[in-house]
């Protein structure tokens, strides 16, 4: 089988994170851009990094490059490629755009030209027109627009590859899986000590620590992908690489916790480690964190997505203190991480970040941030220094 390029989307602060997963993954030629990746493997390198990887939106297979600086260079563009290589008639397919560009500012506009050109090249050829599917098309394209370079792809994941298949219920706002994956892995955690989520919500932050921890593919529990539906579908190849995947998972012997103080968060949470079969790891209670204190010895590493304004009802500068007092006084031996979109909210917390690194939380710009607790006395000897 032959290598081709690809791209893998990811969110901003991630790229690196991704070039290291893919490199370790196999895959050639791996180059970084922003909130994308760009890399070479073969058809079941592609199916590889669809289940593998974590911190991956979508992985496109571009298939043509051209300049349009108008919507009918645009057009022949699109009706150049042979279409019936990738689909037929009877197959339904979608247009999805993103324009970075002065020529086109429509991107409505710039899928319905692209959807013509399609269409019409079909009529011609067969006399049928494949139909257009919004919710679950057979093909999913994708039309990308840079200044007059225009990247027509295939999109071989079909829905963001943060929709892991194990959650059936949520919260409010709830944390994109790919988001807590790198914010895991940010964090170097690798399974090699005891690890806690002291306001787990739905669960996420846990279910993907513990994947990671176990070497669980993060894609393990998707329903399909959109290559399911390609002509070169090769379901035997799919069934040997997940094969090769699950059989690199391995031990983990130390234990996840996850607290929560809403009962309803609580049952949620259960459901959905339930569901990604996950239960044999991870423990999770009701309990407020603020009247919690570690319950194991050696390392700990703390990892959270705490409540802020834009969803709860709380006071701020006394929640963001409780949250310092918490770790100071009861989480020595600690490296506690959280992330906020609220930056004046950290100033509360009493506490020094170690690193602080930019993220952003859906389109709420966020900071993640590191705090060390010492081990030693109960009050918390405290490690202060500025990496960044």
């Amino acid at each position: 089988m032959e290598n081709f390029k690809m791209v893998a989307k990811t969110l901003f602060g991630f790229e690196e994170l991704l070039v290291k997963e893919l490199t370790q993954l196999g895959a050639q030629k791996v180059e970084a851009g922003v909130r994308v990746v760009t890399f070479e493997g073969d058809k079941g390198f592609m199916y590889k990094a669809n289940l593998g990887l974590r911190t991956a939106l979508k992985i496109l297979k571009p298939i043509k490059t051209f300049k349009a600086v108008n919507d009918i260079a645009l057009y022949k563009g699109v009706i150049s490629i042979d279409w019936s290589e990738f689909m037929t008639e009877h197959q339904s397919f979608l247009v999805e755009t993103t324009l970075h560009s002065d020529h086109f500012n429509h991107s409505q506009y710039v899928a319905l030209k692209s959807k013509d050109a399609i269409v019409d090249q079909f009529r011609d050829k067969t006399g049928k027109r494949p139909s257009i599917d919004k919710d679950f098309p057979d093909v999913r394209i994708h039309v990308h627009i840079d200044r007059d370079q225009v990247t027509v792809s295939l999109d071989s994941s079909g829905e963001s590859l943060h929709r892991r298949g194990y959650k059936t219920a949520t919260n409010i706002a709830p944390i994109n899986e790919v988001l807590a994956a790198g914010m895991l892995l940010l964090t170097g955690w690798d399974g090699t000590s005891h690890f806690i989520d002291p306001m787990c919500g739905s669960g996420t932050i846990l279910a993907e620590a513990a994947m990671i921890a176990c070497n669980i593919p993060a894609n393990i529990n998707r329903k399909e992908f959109a290559f399911e539906k390609w002509k070169d579908w090769d379901s035997q190849l799919f069934d040997n690489i997940l094969e090769s995947l699950l059989k690199k998972t391995r031990e983990f012997h130390y234990s996840i916790k996850g607290y929560d103080k809403a009962p309803s968060a609580v049952l949620k949470a259960k459901d959905n480690i339930e569901n990604a079969n996950l239960t044999e790891y991870i423990t999770i209670s009701q309990a407020n964190f603020f009247e919690t204190e570690k319950e194991t010895d050696g390392p700990l590493q703390m990892v959270f997505n705490p409540p802020y304004g834009e969803r709860l009802d709380i006071d701020m500068e006394r929640f963001y203190r409780e949250i310092g007092d918490t770790m100071k006084q009861g989480y020595s031996n600690t490296n506690a991480w959280f992330i906020t979109a609220n930056l004046d909210a950290l100033k509360f917390v009493g506490l020094r970040p170690s690193r602080k690194i930019k993220l952003f939380n859906g389109k709420l710009e966020a900071r993640f941030v590191k705090y060390e607790m010492y081990a030693g006395s109960k009050k918390g000897k405290y490690m202060n220094n500025d990496e960044e």
